[in-house]
């Protein structure tokens, strides 16, 4: 049984009946800004959600810019941008969602991740998913239809060599008959969060992950979704989605949705009431991915910082 209560990114972000808060970064990027990013602007953003009490920062994985897919691509690979990002930050958790398993050798995988998690002292939340851009599959010349096979193998792969010293491994893509993936991470293990169903039944994503990163949905919905997860996990494995919210402001906007995104325009207030509804249901982590309109994006998080988070703060020994 694996627990991470000593693993400090897990234990800033998630515990039973509590809801936290994440940011989905990097903030700021459009369309038409693809290949612009100032990184120094980004690592005062990050540094200003973590002095607010924000629990987690999470960055996507795009291995490939697709302009059919319909939404922006994230410009780094996500562990060098997480790796620069621990540099620049104490406490708050940093986590992918997420990494594309089956575009990345298992043995790779394990390295880059563990590297991630000892660079940024047992940070590192790792979410992993099967993914789902159809150029991406002929691209790396990977069969789409067996990526529900390559996902179970690197999350029993990485498990493996992360807390055997020279384990003997033979899979689709792994011939391991001698040497060793270090260094090892201090916990012989990693949080893994899945995504979605990744292809699994509910019950071998409980066995195998540590957490369930779900979509967004309507609360009822979600509520099932939550329900089941608890009955195949048999005990406390948190349950965390991602929300796209446009603050207005004007605090005591009513919601408007969002064209295309799962997500809503509102002032604070709203927002505050909804994610108690979140809470109320079970869900542990919510990822809030920030539509600035017409706002500073520094601004909005202020506001966040505020009137939002103080409700939902990150988990510390004053907290708990």
């Amino acid at each position: 049984m694996r627990e991470f209560q000593s693993h400090n990114g897990f234990a800033r972000t998630f515990k039973e009946n509590k809801l936290t808060l994440g940011i989905s970064f990097p903030l700021e990027l459009s369309e038409a800004n693809l290949q612009k990013m100032d990184l120094a602007e980004q690592m005062m953003l990050a540094k200003q959600v973590e002095d607010l009490g924000v629990a987690s920062l999470f960055v996507r994985d795009s291995p490939l810019y697709d302009p059919n897919f319909g939404d922006n691509v994230v410009m780094y690979d996500p562990f060098l941008f997480l790796a620069y990002a621990s540099a620049h930050t104490k406490e708050i958790a940093l986590g992918t969602a997420s990494v594309v398993t089956t575009l990345r050798h298992p043995l790779h995988l394990a390295k880059s991740a563990v590297s991630l998690d000892d660079m940024s002292k047992q940070r590192f939340l790792f979410g992993a998913a099967t993914g789902d851009r159809p150029i991406e599959f002929p691209a790396f010349k990977v069969e789409r239809d067996e990526r529900e096979e390559l996902f179970r193998e690197s999350i029993v792969v990485m498990r493996k060599v992360w807390k055997e010293s020279f384990p003997k491994i033979q899979s689709k893509r792994v011939g391991l008959i001698e040497g060793d993936v270090i260094p090892k991470p201090l916990l012989a293990d990693i949080p893994i969060l899945g995504t979605g169903y990744s292809g699994q039944t509910v019950e071998w994503l409980a066995e195998n992950t540590d957490g369930w990163m779900v979509y967004a949905q309507e609360v009822n919905r979600q509520h099932e979704l939550i329900k089941l997860w608890r009955k195949a996990s048999g005990r406390f494995k948190p349950c965390s989605q991602p929300l796209v919210i446009n603050l207005s402001e004007n605090p005591m906007a009513s919601p408007r949705p969002i064209p295309i995104k799962v997500g809503f325009t509102s002032g604070h207030k709203f927002l505050i009431d909804y994610l108690y509804a979140l809470q109320d249901i079970g869900m542990n982590h919510v990822i809030l991915v920030l539509k600035n309109g017409n706002r500073p994006m520094a601004e909005v998080i202020q506001e966040l910082g505020e009137y939002v988070v103080p409700h939902f703060p990150a988990l510390t020994t004053q907290n708990e």
